[in-house]
């Protein structure tokens, strides 16, 4: 029997362990995408416990202890911290076999240096031995990423943002780059009249324009765009149930806006022809900067209306949708490429039923100017875990190719998440291993070693354009480890 959690974890043979250990282990972290508040990031501060920085935010944890019997004062509500941790210590011995099993262990072993298996009994240990190592300089919240060997950083925020934040990392002369990403999905939400005109009276305030036409409302918004793009800014992402494709016209989209800034809703068809105007113009946009785009597709949320109500949105109530998708994404990226106006474009699923869709959509607009300009995305939220990351690795394997991928990232809002990209890291390496050693593919160790260090780092450094934090990390040291 392997013990759990050893150096060698989801590593099966001596090949993938060779490749992990030399090749994927020590490789620098770039994330660029994820929920890190910036504010945090900026101040630098020490969280006060272990619940602060690891329960606060984490509707992935929420989820599970509400599964488990435990009421909504433990995670969202208003117990003391020590208790809210005591109730997910006492949930956790109930997640074999959910990847929070795995991540927690990883975490408290990664972080904090502890081995022994979170439960009911261990809690109070675990809590104060790692609330007291939070409050030492080297586990800030910078200190925390420097541990994880984090270089880059992308936040997710909106246009209306400030980014002054990101303004004061940027000052602090911070050795981790903390870059912002265009993030206009409330800009294009015109679902609600009354929402969007409050909105519309927020991007007014921050770009200093009076929105009285459509024309306005680019210029707001372009303005921001532009701001965005002074502060580092090189990646946009939209977070959407399916890309919008309809047809339209600029005079068509522009008597729109003058009907629902009148205050009048629009028809499910309009919305519609709106957020189609819109995603188009934002893709031209990011293809005159060179900007990369992503597109995040296939989230239904806020299914429970009671708890959204209770509680508000990103709290847990969010599941996979069902959606057509491939039709239109073929169209609007047509649209696109078909004017020359298509930039790097990352696709992300959230159903696993369309993998082998955007595996192979990627392959109609890769039109060799760029190594991997369209790229089919890690997998995301449900499926960033062990049966999704495999099954992502497998369908971009065998409908494109895997070794121009850019890689993992964490979509996470605690900087305590980023053994998930060891934990991708390990999968890919005993992958590669298991393939080798079945005579699959040659035993070329230093190729395939490469191969795997662009996957984990280099390709996203490129991809990006942040040569300048990219190269191959040297090899970890493999005093202890037997092979």
């Amino acid at each position: 029997m392997k013990p759990f959690l050893d150096e060698h974890f989801l590593l099966h043979n001596k090949t993938a362990q060779r490749l992990y250990h030399e090749y994927a282990k020590a490789m620098p972290i770039i994330d660029y995408h994820c929920h890190l508040p910036p504010d945090q990031i900026a101040a630098d501060g020490n969280f006060a416990n272990l619940t602060q920085v690891w329960l606060y935010g984490d509707h992935y944890k929420w989820r599970a202890m509400r599964t488990n019997g435990i009421n909504e004062r433990y995670c969202t509500g208003d117990a003391p911290d020590s208790e809210k941790f005591q109730k997910w210590a006492e949930t956790v011995p109930y997640t074999l076999r959910n990847p929070l099993y795995h991540w927690t262990h990883l975490e408290l072993q990664r972080y904090f240096g502890v081995t022994e298996i979170l439960n009911g009994q261990s809690a109070a240990r675990i809590y104060e031995e790692c609330s007291a190592k939070l409050q030492t300089p080297e586990y800030s919240v910078r200190g925390l990423l420097r541990q994880a060997n984090v270089k880059v950083v992308c936040t997710t925020d909106d246009p209306i943002d400030s980014l002054e934040h990101h303004r004061t990392i940027r000052e602090d002369g911070s050795d981790i780059r903390i870059l912002p990403a265009f993030r206009p999905d409330k800009a294009m939400q015109v679902d609600d009249a009354s929402s969007f005109n409050h909105y519309l009276g927020k991007l007014e305030a921050v770009s200093n324009t009076a929105i009285a036409s459509f024309n306005d409302y680019l210029d707001a918004l372009k303005a921001r765009h532009d701001f965005f793009a002074s502060m580092g800014c090189t990646v946009s992402d939209h977070g959407l149930e399916q890309i919008y494709a309809e047809p339209w016209t600029e005079a068509g989209v522009a008597a729109l806006f003058n009907k629902i800034r009148g205050g009048k809703e629009l028809s499910p068809e309009e919305i519609l022809q709106f957020k189609s105007a819109m995603l188009e113009i934002f893709a031209v946009w990011d293809w005159e900067k060179g900007w990369v785009q992503q597109y995040h597709l296939g989230a239904l949320r806020n299914n429970n209306g009671r708890m959204l109500r209770e509680l508000g949105p990103d709290t847990g109530w969010d599941s996979i949708g069902d959606f057509a998708q491939g039709r239109a994404l073929a169209t609007f990226l047509g649209r696109l490429d078909s004017k020359d106006q298509l930039t790097k474009t990352i696709l992300y699923n959230l159903n696993p039923a369309d993998n082998e869709l955007f595996a192979t959509m990627i392959g109609n607009f890769n039109d060799g100017s760029v190594a991997g300009k369209i790229q089919y995305g890690s997998g995301w939220w449900f499926l960033d875990q062990k049966d999704g990351m495999t099954r992502q690795i497998n369908a971009l394997s065998n409908m494109g190719l895997l070794s121009r991928f850019v890689g993992m990232l964490t979509d996470s809002r605690s900087f305590l998440s980023y053994p998930r990209h060891e934990y991708f890291r390990r999968i890919l390496c005993n992958l590669f291993g298991e393939e080798i050693e079945n005579g699959e593919l040659p035993a070329d160790i230093e190729w395939t070693g490469e191969v795997i260090r662009d996957i984990c780092y280099n390709n996203a450094a490129t991809y990006f354009n942040w040569n300048e934090v990219a190269g191959n990390a040297p090899a970890a040291s493999l005093e202890r480890t037997a092979y």
